[in-house]
């Protein structure tokens, strides 16, 4: 039997879902939902200029803007917590978007079924931090991690990471920068210390629950 992988997050679902959340969960994922097994987005039938991909999408607040401000790109999101999935699919509702296609569960199960060089961005805000020391094996970023993303990357690709936890982010910026297959841009202080221009803050980011103001790690795939 394969073993299974670590798990990253905490828990997949908190409080009772209201009537509406519960429906969309019903009528809307399904259409959304992206299917179990090796899955090329490039086949969509809509056809689109780039894809990305964001794991962890907590409250959907990040992936629905960007999907509303890029109708050209394909959005594919995984979150394993349920409530986050129905928010999720609350603002894709509203919005009326097209472009959004959802993983609920481990995001490195949706990376596994992907093709390699099949995106253009990859965003990973915020994950669990983990941050007592026996836990730091949980983090979802690794060397195997990093692996599987250069994979999915194409030459070019982005890649940013963002933690408001000091060691997480030296760790994420160790890991990637020992890939050879990652460069890191920061050219100044400012790169790392201010959100990019074109972020968009999502409601745990403004919680400021870790032990500093966020960082930004963004890196370019050669």
């Amino acid at each position: 039997m394969t073993p299974q992988p670590i798990r990253t997050f905490g828990r997949i679902k908190s409080r009772t879902l209201k009537p509406a959340q519960a429906a969309l969960l019903d009528d809307l994922l399904p259409r959304l939902i992206i299917p179990a097994g090796p899955f090329d987005p490039s086949a969509q039938a809509d056809g689109h200029a780039e894809v990305w991909l964001e794991i962890g999408f907590g409250g959907g607040e990040h992936l629905a803007a960007q999907a509303a401000r890029h109708p050209d790109v394909l959005m594919l999101g995984a979150e394993p917590f349920v409530n986050g999935v129905a928010s999720a699919l609350r603002h894709i509702d509203a919005l009326g978007l097209a472009n959004v296609r959802l993983w609920p569960g481990d995001g490195r199960e949706l990376m596994t079924a992907l093709p390699g060089a099949s995106l253009h961005r990859l965003v990973i805000l915020f994950p669990d931090p983990w941050p007592k020391a026996r836990h730091h094996k949980r983090r979802l970023v690794s060397s195997a991690f990093a692996g599987e993303a250069a994979r999915l990357l194409r030459r070019g690709g982005r890649l940013r990471f963002a933690t408001d936890w000091t060691d997480y982010a030296h760790q994420a910026l160790d890991v990637f920068l020992r890939h050879p297959g990652f460069d890191w841009t920061a050219r100044r202080a400012d790169h790392w210390r201010v959100a990019p221009a074109d972020h968009v803050a999502t409601r745990y980011e403004m919680k400021r629950l870790g032990d500093t103001t966020p960082i930004w790690l963004e890196f370019e795939r050669v």
